[in-house]
């Protein structure tokens, strides 16, 4: 998987670079979603993985993307093509995101609780957190009542574990050492 990481980057990182120098960030994202998902398809992933050539691989792609790519995603996928790197798509979607959040300085926040978290509480919550991580946040809640009680707060490697199950956890393993 990290090598699929690491040959989709450098695409990431070009459509991003071209996306913002032509102020359609939005635009380039809506594009790479939909081409994404037709790379993932199973009939299509089948035709990319054969022996077919790049020329019919181009015209397949871009006839399935029809108006919904531009003819700057046309030109993006048909670079792709040949370097026979669509299969890439969703890992290339999947560091446009990342560039993206970064460059709005946004991040995502997985808080999971046991019980539903009020409108009142995500609002302080979020507060709390944009002030701690300097960024805007966008909260992702679910609820897990194998927790207890408590949250556990992930924010990219960062984890807070303020859950009565991850307390305990960690008394557990502290008498038993």
């Amino acid at each position: 998987m990290s090598e699929l990481t690491t040959v989709a980057r450098p695409y990431a990182k070009a459509a991003f670079g071209f996306a913002v120098e032509a102020k359609a960030i939005d635009s380039w994202l809506t594009q790479l979603t939909f081409a994404a998902e037709v790379a993932k398809d199973e009939t299509i992933k089948g035709y990319l993985s054969g022996g077919t050539s790049v020329e019919q691989v181009q015209t397949l792609f871009l006839n399935v993307c029809g108006e919904q790519v531009d003819s700057n995603g046309q030109n993006f996928l048909k670079v792709m093509a040949e370097n026979e790197r669509l299969l890439v798509l969703p890992q290339v979607l999947e560091q446009f995101i990342a560039l993206k959040a970064d460059f709005d300085q946004e991040i995502a926040v997985d808080v999971t609780s046991a019980v539903e978290v009020t409108a009142e509480q995500k609002t302080k919550l979020s507060a709390a957190l944009e002030k701690r991580l300097a960024r805007k946040v966008k909260l992702n809640c679910t609820v897990d009542a194998s927790i207890v009680s408590g949250l556990i707060i992930q924010a990219g490697d960062m984890v807070i574990d303020g859950s009565i199950k991850g307390k305990l956890s960690r008394l557990a393993t502290s008498l038993q050492s």
